[in-house]
């Protein structure tokens, strides 16, 4: 058996954390990793203390906001960045791995948090039937290391797409 190397394993990580969404549209899973740590993991879904989409609303999910999102989800990045801050732990030159493109507003708190950094395993573009991923367009226009993840490091690919 060969040795994961630990991109492998964090977007591994991320896609299994993605199944942990209470979202009926779409699953997302975040690690955020520091000198080959995890700081922090994150997923989609409503803030804590209030209600799970898939529990409140079965069928449908919550309603969607004017752009067609959910109206009441936290982003997978936001969770992820969120706790890690919460907690004191310093986001500042991590790397965060994403099941799913970073939106344009997930984008600026990326950046804004000195994430240095992110690598994505699927186009957020793509799902939402845009031109182009202008979170991915922002980072990289302000110096962020963005790459799509190529899925065939992994031995496994079919499973993998099937956890998200």
């Amino acid at each position: 058996m060969s040795r994961p190397n630990f991109d492998d394993i964090y977007m591994e990580l991320a896609l299994n954390i993605a199944r942990r969404s209470h979202c009926i549209k779409k699953h997302v899973g975040a690690v955020l990793a520091k000198d080959t740590r995890i700081i922090s993991i994150g997923y989609n879904g409503p803030p804590a203390g209030t209600h799970n989409c898939d529990e409140e609303y079965p069928t449908t999910g919550c309603a969607s906001d004017s752009k067609g999102s959910c109206s009441l989800a936290i982003h997978a990045e936001q969770n992820a960045i969120l706790y890690a801050v919460k907690n004191k732990t310093d986001v500042e030159g991590s790397t965060l791995y994403v099941t799913l493109a970073p939106c344009l507003a997930c984008a600026r708190i990326i950046y804004s948090s000195g994430i240095k950094e992110v690598y994505y395993y699927k186009s957020y573009a793509e799902y939402k039937g845009l031109p182009s991923d202008e979170g991915v367009d922002f980072l990289r226009k302000f110096g962020v290391k963005v790459e799509k993840y190529t899925t065939q490091r992994f031995e496994d690919k079919e499973r993998l797409d099937s956890l998200i």
